[in-house]
């Protein structure tokens, strides 16, 4: 299994799983320790053993491609600006739209 390919395809899903444990937001710092940590427990909750040097070399990659895309900012060696939004993809309901057909 290529795992980071997995997390760039999956990164939505990653981030809300990550969100869950961890401060999460647009402008908000990320630690890669939180990240690899992050994608530790990701996949033991899909039933996947991944070691720890395994976790932090995943975290790299999927770091330095989220970097190249410019949805983080390198702001130390171990820390990034989240660039990015968790907008809600919930269409809102109003009084004209139930949801219901």
């Amino acid at each position: 299994m290529n795992y980071t390919q997995d997390l760039l395809s999956n990164r939505k899903m990653f981030f809300n799983f990550m969100k869950e444990k961890y401060s999460v937001y647009q402008n908000s710092n990320i630690f890669f320790r939180d990240i690899q940590y992050a994608i530790k427990s990701y996949y033991e909750k899909k039933e996947q053993k991944v070691k720890y040097a395994l976790a932090e070399k995943l975290a790299y990659e999927f770091v330095n491609q989220l970097e190249s895309e410019g949805q983080l900012k390198k702001i130390s060696d171990n820390a990034w600006k989240v660039n990015f939004s968790f907008a809600s993809d919930v269409i809102a309901l109003t009084e004209g739209n139930t949801g219901k057909n």
